[in-house]
């Protein structure tokens, strides 16, 4: 017999355990090679475990247990043959006529002279006027208690309610505090190692950092004449979407390099600040938010952002994202307003020192020229490490990203939108 004992592999560095969220195949089963079998988190992702060869799987680990990198989970063996599921085949009809069953003899027929002996029916007493009456005293006791004649059964001649019916009740009146209708089961699930890290990281963000947020408000009107103007001959070039993300992107990468104490992060009694802008961008996918990194996104042109984007968050949502492309970012861009959030106070993603939100965007009447006009309008959030970001950068900050978003033909595309969208 050839086995093969298949040992977890490390997601990323310094992942040195996982926790196998669940099993998708059974003791026993036959699995195909690269077939999923299992699903692991780590304290970064949840990933998918491909069997890496042919068999039989014998389990050797149970869900929800936390295993070291290199341990055996499970064992397969190679030799054994795939199993022949055989389809339920039709009997052919063959010219022989089966008998009918013989009644068995050895049965005793019901003898005839045996009598069936009803019993007498129940004829229950009618109704009558006095049926559920309460007497006046009973009615003043029911009264008191809140109990309706209805709920109460009487004991007295031809079912009338009486007085020691009354002060016997004690069904709860319709409507109080005490009645109750619908389930009231619970559920306890054990959060996912990913889950119970996250939940870590943002506490630990609350308790070691001087978090601020200061707040602003952009001008979409720009942004939305060139995507009407452009969507179509961009997605046929580029096969791509022009979405918002890359206008922010570009105006984030901007911003960093004229504020370059938001691209910086600390590390005890250091602060470490960075050439390159590795922005971090929040996508929601079927096992929670998670943040993979455009590197260089400052090098990036308009369609090469929205690729990327376009390429991570593919990965998150069908689980191929790797934690090497979630690992790293100098600044993250989180964008709530796709959930129809209209302001936020966006949390710092750790060892990062700012973080910028993103909202709905709403028709809201403005001044412009001293004369008010509708124009679609989205409130932007800017949380940041007090201890590294003075107030003076982070609100320069949030302005040169509006600056970016109101005149982005100018600030952004260099006066040439057409170049710029490599159109």
């Amino acid at each position: 017999m050839s086995v093969l004992e298949m040992k977890v592999p490390s997601p990323g560095e310094s992942i040195t355990e996982v926790e196998i969220a669940s099993w998708l195949v059974k003791d026993g089963d036959y699995v195909e090679k690269d077939q999923p079998i299992a699903e692991v988190d780590s304290d970064k992702a949840t990933l998918e475990l491909p069997a890496e060869e042919s068999g039989i799987i014998t389990l050797k680990a149970e869900e929800g247990e936390v295993v070291q990198v290199g341990q055996v989970v499970c064992l397969i063996d190679r030799s054994a043959a795939k199993p022949v599921i055989a389809s339920e085949a039709k009997q052919p009809q063959t010219s022989e006529t089966k008998e009918a069953p013989k009644a068995d003899e050895n049965k005793e027929a019901p003898k005839a002279e045996e009598k069936v002996v009803e019993k007498p029916a129940i004829v229950e007493k009618p109704a009558t006027y006095a049926t559920g009456t309460p007497s006046p005293a009973a009615k003043k006791i029911l009264d008191e208690k809140g109990i309706s004649s209805s709920q109460v059964s009487g004991s007295g001649r031809d079912g009338r309610i009486t007085k020691e019916d009354a002060e016997t009740a004690s069904v709860a009146p319709m409507g109080s505090v005490n009645s109750t209708s619908g389930s009231r089961a619970q559920t306890t699930t054990k959060l996912s190692m990913l889950r119970r890290k996250l939940a870590a990281r943002l506490v630990s963000v609350k308790n070691e950092t001087a978090m601020l947020t200061t707040f602003n408000e952009v001008d979409m009107t720009e942004i939305f004449r060139i995507r009407k103007q452009y969507k179509d001959e961009f997605a046929a070039k580029h096969g791509v979407n022009l979405g918002f993300m890359s206008f922010f992107t570009k105006a984030v990468t901007r911003a960093l390099k004229m504020y370059p104490d938001v691209n910086a992060s600390i590390d005890g009694d250091f602060k470490i600040n960075y050439d390159f802008c590795d922005v971090s961008i929040a996508v929601s996918g079927p096992k929670g938010l998670m943040v993979p990194v455009l590197r260089n996104a400052e090098n990036m042109s308009f369609r090469g952002v929205e690729a990327n984007i376009k390429l991570l968050a593919d990965k998150v949502r069908d689980g191929s994202v790797t934690v090497d492309e979630m690992t790293g970012g100098t600044f993250t861009i989180t964008n709530g307003g796709v959930f129809g959030s209209m302001l936020a106070t966006p949390i710092i993603n750790p060892p990062q020192s700012a973080i910028l939100g993103m909202h709905n965007i709403i028709q809201r009447p403005i001044a412009v020229n001293g004369e008010v006009v509708i124009h679609p309008m989205m409130y932007v959030a800017l949380s940041y490490d007090h201890r590294i970001i003075d107030g003076r950068e982070s609100v320069g900050f949030l302005v040169a990203v509006k600056e970016g978003i109101d005149n982005p033909v100018e600030i952004l595309m260099d006066g040439d939108e057409r170049k710029a969208l490599e159109l």
